[in-house]
């Protein structure tokens, strides 16, 4: 039975915007709702209504009025607000009464911290969109960044959006592999790069990474180069770029303070391309479990709507908060905490080792910036609970509202700690979602009750529920968390050859018309909502999802090892947990404490210190499925205790005896653990 550990306050309906949301359907409609059920339940059954009245209640601006809200009700490739035309960026300035407030605020380990107002914001993006329009970008071409969460990353996708381009970004972190699998699909022809940057007192240079990822993308006609802190690109790197040197092609370099101004005498008005409501606003990668990270493309009228709602009706973000949430530039989260800016809330884009230096340090982050909306890894959050720290006894922390947490379920012991810690008057919004819709699917609002160790519900609009393998509905048991009905930021196609195909193929596959996130979930007939993981093998550490294809795009690399496969054992107190990675190794190849040490170093050095294991095994075979799957699942299951015949038939295996010697390392490493 799901427990209430925070009550809805008797005054939420006046005191939040989705209070003031509901007051307005209500006299828009002639409805008299007055609880959250009734507002969500219409949210997911007159859908049309409801993202209608998103659209009027925010003032959603369109160049072109729509012809209909919805065309028809179909997944995939629904169609939203046929015939509006408008631009994601347009309203991320403010209103003019705002001019002078804080739009940003940058926390960098690498250079000094600094904020923008809004009217800076607006004259950086019209000096970078001028820029982009002398490199000969237009509506359509990708421009992509390796870049860290700073404004100059926003100020690059905001001014890329107004002209109608589309943006992708991977954080300065990936090596070389990570980035050119993820950029090579999109054939950018515009890259913003730093070359280098400091994690916490360690010093990483970029350059040598950067050559790597330039070769590698023949499209590119431009590179614009950013200077951050002392970080530079040095004279022959330049000249080896420009000259083509060693890279196949030539690729001009900019640099990013000199952009647009040669344009109109170095000032320029911010002008806003009018693009469809489904027109790419931005391409965001899957992790790759399977293969190649898949390239996700959302549009401009999805993300600012569904923005729109989410941030206003369950955030309750507006004027005068503040939005603090760690974020790469590489993550979802990134997008959601920019989109903070459409609704007037100022953001603050942090740079640099969250734990540097101590691991107080977003807490301290967040009391300085006075932070209204604050988001912690539930990892952060179990370690905190852990060490016995008490954040709002050291800081300042009274302007926080709402507490966000995602990324990895949160244990209950970690809803009773936020709420010891921050007490009755703070929203603990734990929330599910993903890449995949941009969005939180599962979350809490001001106007839903928190339960221990259970998300609050569907999010507004989400017709969420479980079902089962025959496409039951199920309550009080786990089963496949899917989307019933259509919503707005619901991806337009994957980028590529037969990207409508793949699409279908990614979420439709099991329940036709049905979206299949990929979760395993439990909706109780209490109210609330537990998610216990993914249901591919996609590796969740600290809170940063890893991809397994990641892991084998470098080791396929390696002469000395043949095949892989790598599983994560996470840690039940929050922590980091443990990466274990198990090496075939080719015929005639020793598995030596040298090789060990440089697969480490490899993974470590081309993808990021997340992707280095914690233990490296031999084993002679890999397990395959029938159509050569590896089976990271089953193997994981098996050394957390799982009997082999529990987790895989052997006549789904390719080899019936490829799970043995897994087996037998499980039950070496229980006999340590006993000894």
């Amino acid at each position: 039975m799901s427990t209430i550990i925070r009550e809805v306050p008797t005054d939420a309906l006046e005191t939040s915007r989705i209070g003031d949301f509901l007051s307005w359907v209500n006299q828009k409609f002639g409805f008299t709702f007055s609880s959250w059920d009734e507002l969500y339940t219409w949210s997911i059954t007159d859908i049309e209504d409801f993202w209608e009245a998103v659209w009027e209640y925010f003032g959603v601006q369109s160049h072109s009025p729509y012809t209909s809200v919805l065309e028809e009700r179909v997944m995939p490739h629904a169609q939203w607000f046929a015939g509006a035309t408008l631009n994601y960026a347009e309203r991320s300035f403010g209103t003019p009464d705002q001019a002078v407030d804080v739009a940003v605020t940058a926390v960098s380990q690498t250079r000094e911290c600094f904020t923008l107002t809004f009217a800076e914001l607006r004259t950086e993006v019209a000096r970078v969109r001028a820029g982009l329009v002398d490199l000969g970008v237009t509506k359509g071409d990708r421009v992509v960044g390796y870049l860290p969460n700073q404004p100059e990353a926003l100020v690059a996708f905001l001014a890329s959006a107004t002209l109608g381009a589309i943006w992708a970004s991977c954080a300065p972190e990936f090596g070389t592999q990570s980035v050119i699998d993820r950029f090579s699909q999109v054939e950018p022809t515009v890259l913003f790069a730093i070359p280098g940057y400091m994690y916490g007192n360690k010093t990483v240079d970029r350059s040598a990474e950067l050559t790597e990822v330039l070769a590698a993308l023949p499209t590119l006609t431009h590179l614009v180069s950013l200077d951050y802190g002392d970080f530079t690109l040095d004279d022959d790197t330049r000249e080896q770029f420009t000259t083509g040197t060693g890279l196949d092609h030539a690729v001009d370099v900019v640099d990013y303070a000199g952009l647009g101004t040669a344009s109109a005498g170095g000032s320029a008005e911010l002008e806003f391309e009018a693009v469809p409501f489904d027109h790419p606003l931005f391409i965001l990668f899957s992790s790759g479990t399977t293969g190649k990270p898949k390239a996700i493309v959302h549009s401009h009228g999805g993300i600012l709507l569904e923005t729109l709602k989410n941030h206003g009706l369950h955030f309750d973000l507006g004027p005068g908060s503040q939005f603090c949430w760690f974020s790469t530039t590489a993550w979802m989260m990134w997008n959601t905490l920019v989109g903070g800016l459409l609704l007037g809330s100022g953001i603050v884009m942090i740079d640099g080792n969250p734990n540097y230096p101590d691991p107080k340090e977003l807490w301290r982050i967040a009391a300085n910036t006075k932070a209204t909306l604050m988001g912690v890894a539930p990892g952060a959050i179990m370690s905190a609970r852990k060490a016995g720290f008490n954040p709002t006894q050291e800081f300042d922390l009274s302007a926080v509202a709402q507490f966000g947490a995602a990324g990895a379920p949160l244990p209950a012991e970690g809803y009773e700690w936020v709420m010891d810690q921050f007490g009755q008057s703070v929203l603990l919004n734990v929330g599910c979602g993903g890449t995949d819709v941009c969005t939180g699917i599962l979350q809490a609002s001001p106007l839903t009750p928190v339960y221990s160790g259970e998300m609050s519900g569907a999010s507004l609009g989400f017709a969420a529920t479980a079902f089962d393998t025959s496409g039951n509905e199920v309550i009080d048991d786990l089963g496949e968390l899917v989307i019933t009905q259509p919503t707005p930021s619901m991806p337009v196609t994957f980028w590529g050859t037969d990207g409508d195909a793949r699409y279908a193929a990614a979420y439709f596959d099991k329940y036709p018309g049905i979206w299949r996130h990929g979760d395993w979930a439990k909706f109780t007939s209490g109210g609330g909502v537990v998610v216990t993981g993914r249901s591919d093998a996609t590796l969740n550490r600290g809170g940063v999802r890893l991809g397994t294809a990641d892991f084998y795009s470098v080791l396929d690399t390696l002469a000395e090892v043949a095949d892989a496969l790598v599983i994560h054992l996470e840690d039940p107190d929050g922590g980091m947990g443990e990466l274990v990675l198990f090496v075939q190794c080719e015929p005639g190849v020793s598995f030596t404490s040298e090789l060990s040490d440089r697969i480490s170093r490899e993974l470590k050095t081309r993808l990021s210190p997340r992707h280095a294991p914690d233990e490296v095994v031999p084993v002679t075979r890999i397990p395959l499925g029938r159509t050569g799957k590896k089976l990271e699942v089953p193997v994981k299951r098996i050394v957390q205790g799982a009997t082999a015949d529990s987790v895989a038939s052997a006549g789904a295996l390719q080899d019936p005896r490829s799970l043995d010697e897994y087996v037998e390392y499980a039950q070496l490493r229980k006999a340590k653990v006993n000894a």
